[in-house]
């Protein structure tokens, strides 16, 4: 186990689960996260090695907090929100999922954002509660799940992923297209992984980080300058953590599992879900339709902010840490 500036519960360097993992590397320079940080290497079912990274254990009074990262995203972008979750109490386990981050890729370019199915997803989710169960991370275990993370989220509920609460940040439930572009999408994209073109960007799209090619100024991510350079000054040191655009396959393959899913009742679990008025990413409407029928479920819509939450001003972070951490504890007796 990789723990950079300390060791949680004061165990040694690598005896959490006896050598069972291998140590991976954690950013520390750039992620600004709590100072109990480690990361490490796990096998999937199907062979793929992905990376995970903890923060808080040992002060964690509150349980862990299971975050499933959006399209692009990695371990080190949410460095401060695992520091705030660490003042709430509790621990924030994250993963890079497969195509991410320093998990595999499979694409000769490694700036395509690609997945085979997006059920492959589920093969990482097994195997990130297969490492909480070995490092014995604090329970309550909840989830908090930001857009393409939260479309993964709600299909491993199905499966009964092992959590007492839930929160949604900017889910993908559906993807913002208009009828023109989702009609051309389906055909589109089911020709390019016919002919052997999955691995194609989709229209629009190339090999270039977002952030480093977009300035600040009509962005779609978020309306906080502060946040907008801590994603570029990572960006600029590590860029191995990078993503480019979608690929055909994957924007087939996010339209196939949005259109089952939209199918799908909701879990029998509490759950909070965020989104800003000014996302053109995700498909509000799929979002306020899901919520309506979610017996156990809030919707809150916030004002003047974009898709990326979590990384969106001081008040609007602080809005739905809040709400979560109350949603949260309403499951911890004493």
């Amino acid at each position: 186990m990789n723990r950079e500036n300390s060791t949680p519960t004061g165990m040694s360097k690598f005896d959490v689960v006896n050598g069972s993992m291998d140590e991976a590397v954690l950013f520390s320079d750039i992620a600004s996260g709590p100072d109990e940080g480690f990361a490490c290497w796990i096998t999937t079912e199907d062979g793929v090695r992905l990376r995970i990274g903890v923060w808080n254990v040992g002060n964690a009074t509150n349980g862990t907090i299971f975050l499933f990262p959006g399209r692009t995203e990695y371990i080190e972008i949410y460095g401060q929100t695992a520091s705030d979750l660490a003042d709430l109490g509790y621990s924030t386990f994250v993963i890079d999922w497969r195509g991410q981050g320093l998990s595999d890729r499979d694409t000769k370019n490694a700036m395509t954002g690609h997945v085979n199915s997006f059920l492959d997803y589920q093969n990482d989710v097994d195997a990130m509660v297969k490492a909480a169960t070995e490092l014995e991370l604090p329970k309550p275990w909840n989830l908090l799940a930001h857009s393409m993370g939260a479309c993964i989220g709600i299909r491993a509920l199905s499966r009964r992923l092992p959590i007492s609460a839930c929160a949604f940040s900017a889910p993908m439930f559906d993807i913002h297209l208009s009828k023109i572009e989702r009609t051309a999408a389906w055909p589109l994209t089911w020709a390019a992984c016919l002919m052997g073109r999955a691995h194609s960007f989709a229209p629009g799209y190339s090999g270039n980080s977002y952030v480093l090619s977009h300035d600040f100024e009509g962005n779609r991510l978020t309306t906080d300058a502060d946040m907008y350079q801590y994603c570029v000054d990572q960006a600029s040191t590590h860029g191995e953590l990078l993503l480019g655009g979608p690929s055909m396959g994957w924007l087939f393959e996010a339209l196939k599992e949005t259109k089952t899913l939209k199918r799908m009742s909701s879990p029998d679990i509490p759950c909070i879900c965020f989104c800003g008025d000014q996302d053109h990413i995700v498909d509000i409407s799929a979002i306020e339709s899901r919520l309506v029928e979610w017996k156990k479920g809030e919707f809150q819509m916030i004002e003047g902010v974009k898709h990326e939450l979590l990384f969106e001003t001081p008040e609007t972070r602080n809005v739905i840490l809040s709400s979560m951490d109350r949603l949260f504890k309403k499951g911890i007796v004493g």
